[in-house]
């Protein structure tokens, strides 16, 4: 049975599952309302070091940048819709072949041309974010974003992150105004 974690809940991904290596993180999501224009959301990873910011900018994980110089992150592709039930898009990690200096994997899911569509995450329904060891496609935690935000258009979902030799989960939900731009810009980003 899975860990369903509050927001601000971590859980030890290493006790869940002693051995652990490869996860993967799935990140879902329903258009709760819709005028007719596509709601396309996007997942992506900031990879960062002990700043909080990502190592360069190709440590920006996302469906243009699909892989992490290193190859150990891996994004599997946009979906355009948010239709269907389970993951909407999903990332891979091989948390043995992550560098050192990593310490957060940060997910982040923004609306893409929000602000334009005038779309937020008010309008977005039975958001979440899980952990999946590989071995055995088993779920390991389960964060549900319940909380209605009314203005934003891009948020953290959650972080895996590296505490002495352990890697944890921990359940964010916290969302930003103005899409990408400032999130990225937070945590290092240069998107010029």
């Amino acid at each position: 049975m899975a860990v369903s974690l509050q927001k601000g809940g971590n859980v030890s991904l290493s006790k869940e599952a002693p051995g652990l290596t490869k996860v993967t993180i799935g990140l879902g999501w329903d258009p709760r309302v819709t005028d007719g224009a596509e709601f396309d959301l996007d997942a992506s990873v900031f990879v960062c070091g002990e700043d909080g910011k990502v190592l360069t900018d190709k440590h920006f994980v996302f469906y243009n940048n699909a892989k992490s110089p290193d190859g150990s992150i891996e994004h599997t592709g946009d979906n355009r819709s948010g239709e269907g039930e389970g993951d909407d898009e999903q990332v891979k990690v091989d948390l043995s072949a992550v560098p050192a200096e990593v310490k957060k994997l940060v997910f982040a899911v923004t609306i893409h041309e929000g602000a334009t569509r005038k779309q937020n995450f008010g309008q977005v329904a039975n958001a979440f974010m899980r952990v999946i060891n590989q071995d055995g496609e088993k779920e390991l935690a389960r964060y549900d974003l319940t909380e209605d935000y009314s203005v934003e258009t891009a948020m953290i979902f959650g972080e895996v992150y590296r505490h002495n030799a352990e890697w944890k989960f921990k359940a964010i939900g916290a969302g930003f105004e103005g899409g990408l731009g400032p999130l990225a810009s937070s945590h290092g980003v240069n998107l010029g």
